[in-house]
């Protein structure tokens, strides 16, 4: 379990999601044999209930895996495009099959270091996923916000991790400078003046961030 949530809370929750399809169990079965993170259940619901209510026609992800959080979105779109950023060239090639199994035209995929990348995409979107490295999502902020339509929404996943960032008794060690830069990260988009954004207890803890029309002030 997660440490951000009570156990029979998860087991509650992913009981009630629907049965998804073969290929997509598959894939999960894969992930976890191989020991390769992708969302939990209940984030992909999340996600996918954010796309539809967004209408999200053009979205970026930051950290494809396997491409199953990708193939996820595509599935919520009734038209549009999803670029997604993967630095690791196998993660790449498993992803590319698993896309092509599925005939899914609308992804295009990325190699590469984001931080690389992402000053040199000159493009707009409504709907930015980011679940990379956890020590460098403030890295990749700035370029998310600038690239980010009025109205769009940034949703940033393990921001909890494992329940370190909101309580120092679960740090490990080795995990401390993570802990450290999700929390400066945390408070950045939830005091970020261009930014509304609310944490939410769910898989290892999701951030939804909505862009403003304008830079209101607040009281």
């Amino acid at each position: 379990m997660s440490n951000i949530n009570k156990d029979y809370i998860e087991e509650y929750i992913r009981k009630i999601i629907p049965k998804k399809d073969d290929f997509l169990i598959g894939l999960e079965k894969f992930a976890d044999e191989n020991h390769i993170p992708i969302i939990h259940p209940e984030v992909a619901e999340f996600m996918k209930v954010l796309i539809k209510i967004k209408g999200a026609k053009n979205i970026l992800e930051i950290g494809t895996a396997i491409g199953y959080s990708a193939i996820i979105m595509s599935g919520s779109m009734d038209e549009g495009r999803i670029t997604t950023i993967e630095r690791r060239q196998d993660m790449i090639d498993i992803a590319k099959k698993n896309i092509e199994k599925l005939s899914l035209k609308n992804i295009d995929i990325i190699n590469g270091e984001a931080k690389e990348i992402l000053p040199k995409l000159n493009q707009k979107f409504d709907f930015i996923f980011i679940d990379a490295a956890k020590g460098k999502y403030m890295e990749f902020l700035p370029y998310c916000i600038d690239m980010l339509e009025e109205n769009g929404i940034i949703l940033s996943d393990n921001v909890l991790f494992k329940g370190m960032v909101a309580n120092d008794d679960l740090v490990e060690r080795r995990k401390k400078t993570i802990v450290r830069r999700m929390r400066k990260y945390l408070d950045y988009i939830s005091n970020h003046e261009s930014l509304t954004t609310s944490i939410i207890p769910i898989g290892d803890g999701m951030a939804i961030s909505y862009k403003e029309c304008e830079i209101n002030e607040r009281y």
